[in-house]
């Protein structure tokens, strides 16, 4: 049994690679891919002696001729021909940014077993999946908790008419007790500091604004094939709850584990390993004397209100939603702009009046690099 990991330096990355070496010494480890993260890519080669190896920038691993040890580093042309001609048992896709689709097709065609928690593949290219039977092809294993909690629930329940609705919850991040109005001069490091989760930058500040759930509404609506009508979030501070299921015959079902990215990637990698779980994994209700449920405040997180407004019915809008973030977002850590303008930011891109052919995953892509382009030549001052 073999794995490739689309993001090894990362938080899932370290994490799975955590769990392969604590609990699934027989599983094999592939393939490791990483960005930038030179010095931990290259422990991680050391210690999991891989047969493969690709850094995004790969000039600094120059002075290794292209080896370490036996590892063979691959550069992204390499990459693209091992991924289509290659199998793999397990495969994490665990890259930030729409540029994990460039290697979502190849992926999907190739591994038997795909857990993902790359947003943007799915918030960009869901309309497709059922297209291009993705569902077909692989194993598709939802990591991120929500649509794990809701992954695990419908394994033994029938997605139909009689769902009224599905909610995820939200912990409300940093901010949820703050107006909106006064968070104007919050600088970078106050953003990620989410209270419950250990997350990437990126994923800590969505969460901070609310993006990260409206983005994960789209993801549900798409893996799960559930009418964004159905779809709703409540904030939930102590973050165990993970989504609610409600059914017209007033039955509410919650979904509820502890707040730890270990569980839904431990049920990946096998779930007959639960048994090897310390006990500290174990949730214990007794410890919460109350359990917290909030309606989204617009004053709190005016981005939902305008998420809600949005067309998704066509998938151009929401791919603008989702790279307005992304630049609003680098923006921000890079001290471009305030916190608060990272959601003029998003509502100006998402109105954007461009339009394009998204019905494959190069169309895609080429969508993404047009605005892209477009967003480098306007003034920050006109958006």
């Amino acid at each position: 049994m073999n794995i490739n990991i689309y993001g090894s330096t990362g938080i899932i990355g370290k994490k799975t690679l955590e769990l392969i070496d604590s609990n699934f010494p027989n599983l094999k480890i592939n393939l490791l891919c990483a960005k930038s993260n030179s010095k931990l890519l290259k422990k991680q080669i050391i210690k999991f002696k891989p047969k493969y190896a690709f850094l995004d920038e790969i000039n600094k691993f120059a002075k290794y001729n292209y080896k370490i040890n036996k590892t063979k580093i691959l550069n992204f042309e390499e990459l693209l021909s091992y991924l289509k001609s290659s199998k793999s048992d397990f495969s994490i896709l665990a890259i930030s940014g729409y540029k994990s689709l460039y290697f979502l097709d190849s992926i999907i065609q190739n591994t038997n077993n795909l857990g993902i928690v790359s947003k943007e593949a799915i918030v960009s290219a869901g309309h497709i999946f059922k297209k291009k039977k993705y569902f077909i092809k692989t194993n598709i294993y939802p990591l991120d908790s929500e649509h794990f909690s809701l992954h695990e629930f419908f394994k033994k329940k029938e997605i139909n008419n009689s769902i009224k609705n599905i909610i995820l919850t939200a912990s409300g991040g940093p901010f949820y007790k703050k107006k909106f109005s006064t968070l104007k001069n919050i600088n970078f490091s106050q953003a990620i500091k989410h209270p419950k989760w250990e997350m990437g930058y990126k994923n800590s500040i969505d969460s901070a604004t609310l993006v990260n759930k409206c983005l994960e509404l789209i993801e549900a609506h798409y893996l799960f094939d559930i009418p964004f009508e159905k779809l709703k979030i409540l904030i939930h501070p102590e973050a165990i709850v993970h989504s609610i299921v409600e059914y017209d015959n007033f039955v509410t079902h919650f979904n509820l584990f502890k707040n730890d990215m270990k569980i839904p990637l431990l049920n990946f990698l096998n779930s007959s390993s639960l048994k090897s779980i310390k006990k500290n994994n174990v949730l214990f209700l007794k410890k919460y004397e109350t359990l917290d449920f909030q309606d989204v405040k617009n004053e709190i997180f005016p981005i939902y209100k305008f998420f809600l407004k949005i067309d998704k019915k066509r998938p151009e809008n929401i791919i603008k939603f989702n790279i307005g973030n992304e630049f609003a977002v680098n923006l921000f850590k890079n001290k471009k702009i305030n916190y608060t303008d990272i959601y003029k930011i998003i509502k100006k891109v998402t109105s954007l009046n461009l339009y394009s052919s998204v019905n494959t995953i190069k169309g895609i892509i080429k969508y993404h690099e047009e605005i892209e382009n477009k967003l480098q030549k306007i003034s920050l001052n006109n958006l």
